[in-house]
């Protein structure tokens, strides 16, 4: 899983295939929650890029993304948005999420 480091946008999302993008936040609970099942799926689905944005460092990012809540757990393929989801689920829902887009 890679933290986010204010590199042109379009580096991140527009890889082939599916890319994962965590918008979270140091304070919030439920992204700490997330953060181990995220970096779990990252290592079983090597195939797949994760990316976290945290939104206190890279506000105008989160805005762009229209992120609304943390965490917010956004799905690319092929550089296009598919879905989007809010708020903590656990591994194994997460997984069957992804794997419908994969």
């Amino acid at each position: 899983m890679i933290d986010y480091q204010g590199q042109p946008y379009q580096d991140v999302v527009g890889h082939q295939g599916l890319v994962v993008v965590q918008y979270f936040a140091t304070w919030c609970g439920p992204c700490k929650m997330l953060k181990p099942v995220l970096e779990s799926l990252s290592t079983e689905m090597v195939d797949t890029k994760f990316y976290r944005v945290d939104i206190d460092l890279f506000r105008n990012q989160a805005v762009e993304a229209g992120i609304r809540s943390v965490p917010t757990v956004v799905l690319y393929k092929d550089g296009e948005e598919v879905d989007r989801q809010s708020g903590y689920q656990p591994k194994e829902r997460v997984a069957a999420w992804f794997n419908q887009f994969k």
